[in-house]
């Protein structure tokens, strides 16, 4: 937990172009787009059983709720921020274990399955349109199996995930697009995996891209990371944040960043890690310009 508030020490001190607001908390019934409504009330009421509990990693307390209710409302926050300025991040989020019926791996409520549906909800009504197309593209080290099971024959939302072969979870759920890379996988293979899953990922979206970008920037490929298995740099991991902006803007795609995991055996690796991504959104976001922009 640690990391969290030296991530967000850092950023208030060493980037002073970035507007830094208050995780709003979620709204059950805006988590009850991606899951199921008694689970939503085992959280949000301390019901949850042992077996649930364990599944997620730690034990509930009221706090735990509240965290969770926020790291979803931020990730709700910066996708609303980004599809009117572009790109946006929250600084927690990445939750992306947790299923419709379930928590996992530390993970309580999937922000970002919550955070597509509402977005898709949002524009259906405002702007009429048939459907909001969303990609997910999700590079933690761990393979984004709750996210991959809630929108399992959903055409709308095309879920990558790039992730150790050998890691957590044992038991995947497949993905529109899954990229499994071996143990020590090191910067050029992996950055050049990430180039192919970007070029399948806008193949599979006739007429152009989506209409929101999910990114999941895991610090978790790191080779100092405890939990990771692979072999990047904190070089490597930077030019991975410049190419997933960089696909983004060139397309006028609105990003909304979660940082997802990092366990780094000095944290301090971790947080300088998720600092760097930070910046690299913040040069995107002075990059951007929308679909159709001739400026």
């Amino acid at each position: 937990m640690e990391k969290y508030k030296r991530l967000h020490d850092r950023v208030a001190a060493e980037m002073t172009g970035v507007r830094l607001h208050e995780a709003p908390a979620a709204m059950p019934g805006e988590l009850a787009l991606a899951h199921a409504p008694e689970y939503v009330c085992a959280v949000l009421e301390g019901s949850l059983t042992t077996t649930q509990q364990r599944e997620i990693g730690f034990p509930w307390t009221p706090q735990m709720a509240e965290r969770s209710r926020r790291s979803v409302g931020a990730t709700i926050a910066a996708a609303r921020a980004a599809m009117k300025e572009g790109v946006a991040v929250n600084l927690a989020g990445g939750t992306h274990h947790a299923s419709a019926e379930k928590g996992s791996g530390f993970c309580v409520f999937n922000d970002v399955a919550v955070a597509a549906r509402l977005m898709q909800a949002e524009v259906l009504r405002t702007r009429r349109t048939d459907v909001m197309r969303i990609a997910v593209v999700d590079l933690d080290v761990h393979q984004g199996n709750g996210t991959a099971c809630i929108f399992k024959n959903d055409p709308s939302v095309f879920t990558l995930s790039l992730h150790g072969q050998n890691n957590f979870p044992f038991r995947k759920e497949p993905s529109d697009l899954d990229v499994e890379l071996p143990d020590g996988c090191q910067d050029d293979a992996y950055l050049a995996a990430l180039d192919e899953a970007l070029c399948a990922l806008i193949k599979r979206h006739v007429g152009g891209g989506p209409d929101l970008i999910f990114y999941l920037a895991g610090a978790d490929p790191y080779q100092g990371d405890r939990l990771g298995r692979l072999g990047l740099t904190a070089q490597g991991l930077q030019e991975r944040d410049r190419r997933v902006f960089a696909f983004a803007v060139e397309r006028g795609i609105p990003v909304a960043v979660s940082m997802a995991g990092g366990y780094g055996l000095e944290i301090e690796d971790t947080v300088s890690i998720q600092v760097q991504t930070v910046r690299e959104a913040l040069t995107a976001w002075a990059d951007w310009k929308p679909q159709g922009s001739d400026d």
